[in-house]
Order: C-alpha cells, then structure tokens, then sequence
C-alpha cells in the first residue's frame, strides 16, 4: 500500500502549489501529466523551506529549518520519510538523480533569510543562485529526463528564467520584505529612500534576463514548454505593470495580475503554442 501513500504525498504538495500559487499551478496544469506531479513535489519543497523563513515568527525557526534539511537529506539517503512533502521531494531527487549540491546551495539561501542581511552584489548573487535558479535547474533535471546533453546546453536559460522571477518578486514583495521582514535584498539601495532610477536599473537587469530565458524556453522538450512559457507569461505581465508604477506606489501596495487575467494570457499562451510560434 505504499503508493497509496506515496500518491497521498503528491497531493499535499499539489494542494500546496494549488494555495500558494495560480501562477505556478496553470503553468504545471499545461505540463505534459507524467511531468505534473515531480514539479509539484519541488514547489512544495521550495514551498515548505521558504515558509519556516518567512511566517514561524513565533517558534524557532533556526532550528525548524535545520531539521528540515537534515530531514531532508536523511530521507533522500533512504528514500522515504514521515514528512509527506519531504517524501514526495525525495521520490523526485532520487528518481531523476538531482544534484544534492543544487539543495544544499537552496537550503543555504534560505538560511541567510534567518538573519538580517547586509547585501553585497556577491551575496545578492549566491541568494539569487541559491533561492531561486537552482530551483529553475531542479526543475530543469526532470524536463529532460537524464539528457546530460540537453540539459548542459539549456542550464544558463534556465538560470535566467529563476533570476528574473526572483527580481520580479523582489520589486513586488518590497514593502511586505522591508516592513514586516526587516529584509532589503537590493545591494547598495536604501529602501528608505528608493528612487525611480534606482528601480530603473533593477528593471534593465530583468529585462535582459527575461530576453535570455525566452530563448531556451523555445528550446525546451514539447512536453513542457507551454508550461514553462504560461508560467514566463505570467511573470512578464506582472513585471510590466511593476514598471509602469512609480517606485512609491511598490512601496505602498503589491502590485498583482487578477485571476482572471491569468486566465486570459493561458489561453493567448495555448493558442499561439498550438500556431507554432513559440
């Protein structure tokens, strides 16, 4: 009876994916199906880890994380765990061979997220790495399914695809990470005092990454890259309405892209995969 409780696993961090992210979830939604399930078991992961940083205000949350990755690492060696999501993420790893250097470099960026951090550009960097392009590369390792080749060559547009959702949720989260987070990720910005063209800058480095990612989006297997394009879709969309509001406004409201919106930009998605054009 052990699927039983390997498919109940799956559908925690489906229901997890489902609650925390419309975006992610549509995206996953237009993945081939064998894939469906082994990017909801890594969101789920990610998902988990980044809550204990953000949300446990009131419980340890040191040593929360450290035994989450101690827990993590254990059941991957062993190839279960009573931790449905750890086990579900396990499964993953275990079956396509992810890098284990590719979760400890996340763990480890989620471990800077305990403390208040000062950010240099090496250490927005190794965050940026850490939290958000490994995870783009976890991802990655399941879409082409062993092709050391393919992924090798598909590995830097991947990279790019993570960095600009990070930046993007950077500039959409600014008020809630400075406020109630105590956190500033831009390197050499005083958010008290942030300016258009200091968000102008951040915004050219998205703009380049977003042109890069497309790229490799274009060459990823058919049975994920309208997935994987909704997903770019979604971010590009919320990116732009980011630019156009002034700094002061990101600083006073999160800006954000309306389900049924989301919706729409699905269906343009399908409708010009299905021409050929993407």
């Amino acid at each position: 009876m052990k699927e039983l409780y390997d498919e109940l696993c799956v559908g925690f961090s489906k229901k997890i994916t489902k609650r925390y992210s419309s975006s992610f979830s549509l995206g996953i939604y237009l993945l081939n199906r064998g894939l469906r399930n082994p990017i909801y078991a890594i969101y789920g992961f990610v998902r988990l880890a980044d809550e204990i940083v953000d949300s446990f205000h009131a419980y340890d949350k040191t040593f929360l994380l450290q035994k989450f990755k101690q827990d993590t690492f254990q059941a991957i060696e062993q190839g279960i765990s009573l931790n449905p999501i750890i086990h579900a993420f396990q499964s993953v790893v275990n079956h396509y061979h992810i890098d284990l250097e590719l979760i400890e470099l996340f763990l480890n960026s989620m471990e800077m997220d305990l403390c208040t951090q000062q950010y240099t550009s090496e250490k927005y960097k190794t965050y940026i790495l850490g939290s958000a392009e490994v995870v783009g590369l976890m991802c990655l390792t399941v879409f082409v399914n062993g092709n050391t080749e393919r992924y090798n060559l598909l590995k830097p547009y991947a990279m790019k695809l993570g960095s600009a959702f990070q930046k993007v949720n950077f500039l959409r989260d600014v008020k809630a990470d400075h406020e109630l987070l105590k956190r500033n990720y831009f390197p050499g910005i005083d958010l008290n005092s942030f300016s258009d063209q200091e968000k102008i800058k951040i915004q050219e480095e998205v703009e380049d990454e977003f042109k890069t990612a497309y790229i490799g989006i274009k060459e990823l297997p058919k049975s994920c890259r309208i997935g994987v394009y909704v997903a770019y879709v979604y971010y590009k969309r919320l990116f732009y309405k980011i630019k156009k509001a002034s700094t002061n406004r990101i600083m006073s409201e999160r800006i954000r892209i309306s389900n049924g919106n989301k919706i729409g930009l699905m269906l343009l998605s399908v409708v010009k995969y299905k021409l050929g054009r993407i």
